[in-house]
């Protein structure tokens, strides 16, 4: 009898050392064309997962330098490390793919949007003082 599941759900590992091996020796009769479109479009997925997360870790940690003034004495160094690790992997992800930038640019003010209610519940930001994105990416820019 035929097991119901397939290579892909029983052992991934030894799928894609299977598939590699196939397009290494250029053998599409032997791929798995159904779960490759599937890991090729979680990898595009997983990217701007990614982008978005570390775009709204940045947005929030520049908010907290700015106008978190109860909390700056004890938290400001953290948070500048902080700001320079979200921005060194954004970098990193529109170096390995540069068409990203346009959707960072086509979601940056929703994305905003979110961090400023999300840390507007503890502390207040100015409605009318937004990060433009060329700040957020500048790397000599820390909310001062």
């Amino acid at each position: 009898m035929k097991n119901k599941y397939s290579l892909y759900e029983q052992d991934y590992n030894l799928w894609q050392e299977k598939e590699i091996a196939a397009l290494k020796n250029r053998d599409i009769n032997q791929l798995d064309w159904e779960n490759l479109i599937i890991e090729i479009s979680e990898v595009g997925k997983s990217q701007k997962r990614a982008l978005k997360n570390y775009t709204q870790r940045l947005i929030e940690h520049l908010l907290k330098i700015k106008y978190w003034y109860s909390e700056q004495e004890r938290n400001r160094d953290h948070w500048i490390i902080q700001v320079s690790n979200f921005r060194d992997n954004i970098i990193d992800i529109l170096e390995d793919s540069p068409s990203l930038k346009n959707y960072l640019q086509e979601n940056y003010d929703d994305w905003y949007d979110k961090s400023v209610k999300r840390v507007s519940r503890v502390f207040t930001v100015p409605k009318n003082d937004k990060i433009v994105l060329s700040e957020l990416l500048s790397e000599e820019y820390f909310g001062d």
